[in-house]
């Protein structure tokens, strides 16, 4: 017989069906056998009769979790199995075998990192890895659009683009360069050929944090354009985050049940317009709605950002942070120049920043300026002054983290069961 999934076997609903897979749970007595076989696709119960398989008993009897199985059978409706539907069994082929699989109930968090190449088969990670992939094929696809073509950066640099500190040293060939924080400063001179740019790449920062909302490898998804300044940035960024949500939601109600997330929650965000407030009003709603008093000039923390986003039930555009706490390349606002023309968009649920953008300077002396206060060596970065010494436009851009906005999404309490293998401080391994 042809080998269909678990799911399109439920589909059928009756009749012969053959699956394959891998073993989810197993229980049984002597005579009876219950194996509750998964793939990709989901999961079901599996009777296995002593009558049928007298002479296999003994091999079927030390069938235990993660074997893996081809089985054909009688599929019918049964609403006390797992999932509606179970199979009398009638062929029953052991592919692989495993002995005493390693992950049981009640690891804690710690355990199971060490056992992560395992841990991937579960449920829970399945489903996140399913929801992973939808985001990033709909961040491409938003953008593909949009009229956007992809560009891909190195990923061994000379400098950065963030703060000195936070970057990875490498020995290359005798010589001191970086892994790459962002592909900006080099999407910013593809953008001069190609005028509307995406990419998704990892990223990379030597942060030594250990939150639930950082990764020292992560991927970013990040897009630059052309003529374009602060609002119309904001305008993808909102229009983006609607369309990978509604994505999600269309393709992954299962995926999102399997993680108890209640979906409801997310679906403000789809028919609300997203708010922008300044940073000045952000300080003043925080000491009138909670009481928190913010210095200005200071950066939002964790602690203050999620005091703010209880204000809010979809993702909230704050503006205009203080220049001096900025990256180098966002410019002073005319109109304020103790400002940026910058933006992060704040996730509701303490979800924290998913997106940061701003203009770009293109004054080269200002960049001279606010490189050197950062103690940066300028001759690291003279292509970057050379691509706005030739005929430069205002442009802007911006960077999704796709690990923040799929904790969100998934309703995850940590940023590191949103990416398969989670690099951290002390998290090497597997």
């Amino acid at each position: 017989m042809k080998f269909i999934s678990i799911s399109e076997a439920m589909k059928k609903g009756s009749g012969k069906i053959a699956v394959r897979g891998w073993v989810h749970r197993e229980r049984g007595s002597n005579k009876m056998k219950f194996i509750v076989l998964r793939d990709v696709s989901d999961i079901i119960q599996c009777v296995v009769s002593r009558e049928k398989f007298e002479k296999q008993w003994e091999e079927i009897d030390k069938i235990q979790i993660e074997y893996s199985l081809e089985i054909e059978g009688t599929i019918k409706e049964d609403k006390r199995a797992p999932t509606g539907y179970e199979i009398s069994v009638d062929k029953l082929k052991v592919i692989g075998e495993s002995d005493e699989f390693p992950i049981q109930k009640d690891l804690n968090e710690e355990l199971l990192g060490d056992r992560r190449h395992l841990w991937l088969r579960s449920r829970k990670m399945t489903a996140i890895l399913k929801i992973r992939s939808t985001v990033m094929q709909s961040f491409r696809d938003y953008f593909r659009e949009q009229g956007f073509y992809e560009f891909q950066s190195p990923i061994i640099i000379p400098g950065g683009a963030e703060e000195g500190p936070t970057m990875f040293e490498l020995d290359y060939f005798g010589k001191k360069m970086y892994l790459a924080q962002t592909w900006q400063l080099y999407a910013e001179a593809a953008m001069y050929g190609l005028d509307k740019i995406y990419g998704i790449g990892p990223t990379f920062r030597a942060e030594k944090s250990k939150t639930s909302r950082h990764l020292t490898e992560f991927w970013m998804a990040e897009m630059e354009v052309a003529w374009a300044d602060l609002e119309k940035i904001m305008d993808y960024a909102e229009g983006m985050t609607k369309y990978i949500l509604k994505k999600v939601l269309d393709k992954h109600k299962k995926e999102l049940e399997i993680l108890g997330r209640d979906f409801k929650k997310l679906e403000p965000t789809l028919k609300k317009k997203f708010p922008r407030v300044t940073y000045d009003e952000a300080l003043k709603l925080l000491k009138e709605k909670k009481n928190m008093k913010v210095e200005w000039g200071k950066d939002l923390r964790t602690i203050e950002e999620e005091k703010f986003m209880e204000l809010y039930d979809v993702p909230v555009f704050v503006t205009h942070y203080p220049k001096e706490a900025m990256a180098f390349y966002k410019p002073k606002d005319p109109k304020n120049p103790k400002t940026a023309l910058c933006f992060d968009m704040l996730g509701p649920e303490a979800s924290g920043e998913l997106i940061g953008g701003s203009e770009r300077d293109t004054n080269i002396d200002e960049l001279k300026k606010a490189l050197k206060a950062k103690g940066e060596k300028l001759e690291d970065y003279s292509y970057y002054f050379d691509i706005h010494s030739y005929g430069a436009v205002p442009h802007a851009g911006f960077g999704l983290g796709p690990e923040r906005l799929i904790k969100w999404v998934c309703g995850l309490d940590s940023i590191k069961d949103a990416i398969g293998f989670p690099r951290t401080m002390t998290r090497m391994k597997p």
